[in-house]
């Protein structure tokens, strides 16, 4: 029995290498690759059984064709080229009709993969379709540290190891950085000590020496409280502000004076000796590293929240100290030039942009021409996007024509005309890089497709065909494109072992060289003089003064990635069903014991959950776990029928944390 590499494509910052067991084209087990540089060998509980997510019952085979009502799930088994010609044939109507502008594509992060992720773009710009603005995930996050940093490389997420004050903030590692936790453990193994900001005790909190519980969205509020104290007690590295930074002297002036730690307790809910004691142990470390986490990024405040925690290592000089510094993402990105496979060039002229967290407003009456047709590849926007109930209404319109390439018939699918049948990772080529360590990995197909299931490009190169689009790259193949982007030099792939990846396995890039500090002034940006808000301050979350009780914290699960992984059924039942947590003084209140089925709502939306009653949250807050499946709700809604439409101070992100319900008995 043959073991073949692999990589694990879901939107994780780990991508950890997979050893795929494989009989007669089949996976039969995936197990952790320990050569792998990062995740050496093991794996979170979704994938160490990847093979039941490829081998699942539920896997489409065969493209299919709407028979019922719109949500029913009745459907027709068609052959491939009745599909792509009916696609092909009503876009063309589409295109006659209202211009190309009324086809958006719909797609994120389901696969991560250069290649099938982006397989999309060059066919879309080449038929002039609306563009999608895809910022459903942590954009604000990236515009806080660009803001502070430009593009200024990320620390290896290796160095935590050497730190002696890791602070992990905003990010609940147990379930979405489970290898980051390896070297944090290597950290305390030195005598590290570990502190953990959260807004709730997730399974993370209680790996932490010390928790910190911030209100929600009140994260930046804390960070320059923490400044504060450091200023006060002289624990600002002078020296280094001085030569590597911008602003602090106005931050100093003009800012931190309004941020003593009583006040910014009235805003965090953090006493003010807790603050001061985080304040002291981080100004005193020898090497403070902060990892980041993006939920704090969620709210109508994310990226200032983003810009007042980035500013906290220059103003101690932990990025002159081995193991000091702050990972949110690294910049391994950078190491690809993706324009042979998203070929802008294509566009032949400049086409609305569509926000993805505004989908249910995009599929409502106020765009010109309004959208005809939507086309989703490896995305679920049905559970996943916010404001649930106007993303159905849009959906369930029939003068909507909606095509959906897809592994399992998901919300979002039961809602389709067409329905085409999609690979898993283990059955397409793709090259993978990370957003959490510096190591690149090839993947070929290593199983057989279910069916008829096709990949994320070949569709594409058959709806260009369809279309009479000739371009000479729709003629290529993903072997081939992933050919065109290794052989693009790049300084961070200078003297990699090329064979190696060829072969399959993680190898590690090399971190260009260039000055320390990219940014426009050569500095870290305090004040950042081209930003419309040049210095760090506090603003207000859109939902600070609203009228509603608790503050909506939709968290994390280690058995689910967003609505992945909802075609397990040991993975669902290991989250046990749709859970409401809130504190026992909250649940008192409203006379609601634990176990019950109660009713979350506001003004967009109701939804129904489970109740536990945890000490974990503090109250005035709430918090649901997960993004599930419609089929597996108490209810007619899942959680994001809470969730609104309203974005980032900065990106354009989504607020999926900003959002406030009351809850009720059913």
């Amino acid at each position: 029995m043959p073991t073949l590499r692999s990589t694990c494509p879901y939107d994780c910052p780990d991508t950890c290498g997979l050893l795929v067991d494989v009989e007669d084209g089949r996976a039969v087990a995936v197990r952790g690759d320990p050569e792998h540089p990062y995740s050496r060998g093991s794996l979170c509980p979704k994938m160490a059984h990847y093979e039941r997510t490829v081998n699942a019952p539920g896997r489409l085979r065969t493209p299919l064709v709407r028979t019922g009502p719109k949500g029913a799930g009745a459907f027709r088994e068609a052959a491939w080229d009745e599909a792509i010609a009916l696609v092909a044939a009503r876009w063309k109507e589409i295109v006659a009709r209202d211009g190309a502008e009324a086809i958006l594509p719909y797609s994120y992060a389901g696969t991560m993969g250069l290649v099938q992720r982006n397989a999309g773009h060059a066919f879309f710009h080449r038929l002039g379709a609306s563009r999608l603005d895809r910022t459903i995930c942590s954009p604000a996050k990236s515009a806080g540290w660009k803001a502070v940093m430009g593009d200024t490389l990320a620390p290896d997420p290796d160095d935590a190891e050497r730190s002696d004050l890791v602070v992990l903030w905003g990010i609940n590692a147990v379930a979405t950085s489970v290898h980051f936790l390896a070297r944090v453990k290597a950290a305390r193994s030195r005598g590290a000590a570990v502190w953990c900001v959260e807004t709730y005790r997730t399974p993370t909190a209680a790996l932490a020496d010390e928790v910190v519980l911030v209100r929600p969205g009140s994260d930046g509020a804390l960070a320059l409280g923490i400044a504060h104290v450091l200023h006060r007690e002289g624990l600002v590295a002078r020296t280094f502000v001085e030569e590597n930074v911008q602003g602090f002297d106005e931050l100093a002036r003009e800012v931190l004076p309004r941020f003593p730690p009583e006040r910014v307790a009235t805003l965090t809910g953090v006493a003010p000796d807790r603050i001061e004691a985080l304040a002291r142990a981080y100004g005193r470390a020898r090497a403070p590293f902060i990892r980041l986490g993006s939920g704090l990024s969620r709210y109508g405040n994310g990226a200032m929240n983003v810009r007042c925690i980035v500013a906290l290592p220059a103003l101690v000089g932990a990025w002159d100290r081995e193991g000091g510094g702050l990972l949110g993402s690294t910049s391994a990105g950078q190491a690809f030039d993706l324009s042979p496979v998203t070929r802008e060039d294509l566009l032949p002229q400049p086409v609305r942009v569509v926000n993805m967290n505004r989908l249910g407003d995009a599929l409502g009456p106020g765009l010109t021409p309004p959208i005809r047709s939507l086309y989703v590849y490896h995305s679920n926007p049905a559970a996943v996007a916010p404001d649930q109930n106007a993303v159905l209404a849009g959906l369930a319109r029939e003068d909507l024509f909606t095509v959906v390439h897809e592994r399992f018939l998901t919300d979002t699918a039961r809602y389709a005309d067409v329905v085409l049948p999609a690979t898993s990772s283990l059955e397409h080529s793709d090259l993978y890089s990370a957003y959490g360590h510096h190591a690149v990995q090839r993947a070929r197909a290593v199983a057989r497709p279910p069916g008829e299931a096709r990949a994320n490009w070949d569709v594409f190169r058959a709806l260009a065909a369809a279309m009479g689009f000739e371009d000479e790259v729709f003629q290529r193949t993903a072997d081939e494109l992933i050919d065109r982007l290794l052989a693009h030099p790049s300084p961070w792939r200078d003297g990699i072992d090329r064979a190696a990846l060829d072969e399959g396995r993680a190898v590690a890039l090399r971190r260009p060289g260039g000055p320390r500090w990219r940014t426009p002034s050569g500095r870290i940006e305090l004040r950042n003089d081209r930003h419309p808000r040049p210095l760090l301050d506090h603003l207000l979350t859109h939902e600070e003064s609203g009228t509603l009780p608790l503050r909506l914290q939709t968290g994390v699960t280690p058995y689910a990635l967003n609505s992945s992984f909802m075609e397990r059924d040991e993975l669902v039942e290991r989250q046990r069903g749709m859970r409401l947590l809130l504190a026992p003084s909250e649940a008192a209140a409203r006379g609601l014991p634990a176990g019950a089925e109660v009713e979350a709502w506001n003004e967009r939306g109701a939804v129904r959950f489970l109740l536990d009653v945890t000490d974990a949250v503090p109250p005035g807050v709430a918090v649901a776990e997960g993004v599930f499946w419609l089929a597996h709700a108490p209810g007619a809604r899942t959680v994001n029928a809470l969730t609104s439409q309203r974005l980032t101070d900065d990106a354009g992100g989504s607020t999926f944390y900003d959002a406030r319900i009351d809850v009720r008995a059913v």
